[in-house]
């Protein structure tokens, strides 16, 4: 009878392994079925991996290492956030430098590089300063009628919500204005311990700056060198996917500083003359103003543009207002569907849902900031991700083909330069079916 049941027992074993094919030598299969355990394994551990559902080990194997990454990257944004200051030092470096660097090589042709550093440093300044000059002075010329103006249109938009259809009471109009009065000098200290942190804040601000220019220095006058000096100090393996990723990361990087300034610069100068066009008071501050919002893509404009509409409901009355509620459809059509396919899709191709996705987690995360620096982090990652995947399908190509030839650029790293091109290709989106 035993040698029935083992008998048995066998042919049952023998129709299993019939079943799932051969036996790789040395997996664990093979192993039990040799009736060899592997090294540290139990009977007990090949048993309980044996009622796991394969579908859930591999969940679990994804699912630790997706832990792991998720707690790097929160260890990371948590330092950022620590040390946020100069984490926007830097930043206003990098964006100074993809700004100044062709002007700085330009000038590097006829003059020594540090005095090409300087004058476009200089020259970069004067016009800020120029800028800022011109937009104080619009705003201390028409001060003085900027209030005449601003109390008669509070006064018709008062008469105005009196009116058909809206048929607000006069009382509650008078019972607002008197309870703002109230509020005013009820918080009177807390406002005055609010401006003092702003001065404190103004600060920090100055020195963010000053820290920015101070590193945009050293960016422009050794980039390259400090890049081939970090690229040496890694390990011969990683050296040429670091030294790829970084050129598809500052290309991408570049090309999106450069586009989003020309949209900018574009909003600002069809705006300020629309503005100047239909009387309205403030047009080169409200010009300015369209320009920094134009950083934040998608609802910077808008933004912008219904603060220019509530001055010219107050100043100008409705129908003005009205042109330029209809002034923010016609920009914002402007942006999406020819500015940033003509300027930005060579640099950044990024679905608009993504976009929104970006400026949205940005501004949970860090407020103003985030969603400025959200965008162009999203697309240095996505292009850093191609660039390295080119490179993955480069190296299956020369494994099958030993004779072929290195490709351009996947030799020792010349570094992305902190501004050097490194040619079509990297960072740049293959499109579909192409790797």
């Amino acid at each position: 009878m035993p040698r029935q049941s083992d008998q048995r027992r066998h042919r049952i074993r023998a129709a299993r392994r019939s079943v799932r094919g051969p036996v790789r030598p040395g997996s664990r299969i093979g192993e039990a079925a040799a009736g060899e355990a592997p090294a540290g394994e139990t009977a007990t551990d090949r048993y309980t991996e044996s009622r796991v559902a394969p579908a859930l080990r591999t969940a679990a194997a994804y699912a630790w290492r997706l832990l792991v990454v998720g707690a790097v990257v929160y260890a990371v944004f948590s330092v950022l956030g620590r040390f946020h200051e100069i984490a926007v030092a830097v930043f206003l470096g990098l964006v100074g430098t993809a700004m100044l660097r062709p002007v700085t090589d330009l000038l590097a042709r006829r003059i020594p590089r540090p005095l090409a550093v300087t004058v476009a440093l200089i020259s970069s300044l004067a016009l800020i300063l120029g800028v800022l000059a011109l937009v104080g002075e619009t705003v201390a010329g028409e001060l003085t009628v900027l209030q005449r103006e601003f109390g008669a249109g509070v006064e018709r938009i008062e008469r105005w919500l009196e009116q058909p259809p809206f048929r607000v009471n006069p009382e509650a109009l008078t019972d607002v204005q008197s309870w703002i009065g109230r509020f005013l000098s009820s918080h009177r200290s807390t406002l005055i311990s609010t401006a003092l942190s702003g001065a404190g804040r103004l600060v920090e601000v100055l020195t963010t700056l000053a820290l920015a220019l101070f590193a945009s220095v050293f960016f422009l006058h050794s980039g390259d060198r400090q890049w081939n000096w970090f690229c040496d100090q890694l390990p011969p393996s990683a050296r040429e996917r670091v030294s790829v990723a970084g050129r598809a990361a500052w290309r991408t990087f570049t090309g999106y500083t450069h586009g989003i300034v020309l949209v900018a610069a574009t909003n600002a100068i069809l705006v300020g003359v629309a503005l100047y066009a239909l009387g309205v008071p403030l047009a080169v501050p409200l010009a300015l103003l369209e320009f920094f919002a134009a950083f934040i893509p998608l609802i910077g404009s808008p933004i912008a543009l219904a603060v220019a509409a509530i001055v010219a409901l107050a100043a100008n009355g409705p129908v003005v207002a009205a042109v330029v509620i209809a002034l923010i459809v016609v920009i914002g059509q402007l942006e999406g569907h020819v500015l940033h396919p003509l300027v930005m899709s060579w640099a950044v191709r990024l679905h608009p849902l993504v976009v929104a996705l970006s400026v949205i987690g940005g501004a949970i995360a860090a407020g103003v900031i985030g969603a400025v620096v959200a965008v162009p982090i999203v697309s240095v990652l996505w292009s850093v991700r191609q660039a390295l995947r080119a490179l993955h399908h480069q190296g299956e190509g020369r494994d099958q083909d030993p004779g072929q030839d290195l490709a351009p650029g996947s030799g020792h790293h010349p570094g992305p330069g902190l501004g050097h091109d490194p040619g079509p290709g990297l960072g740049h989106d293959p499109g579909p079916g192409r790797p």
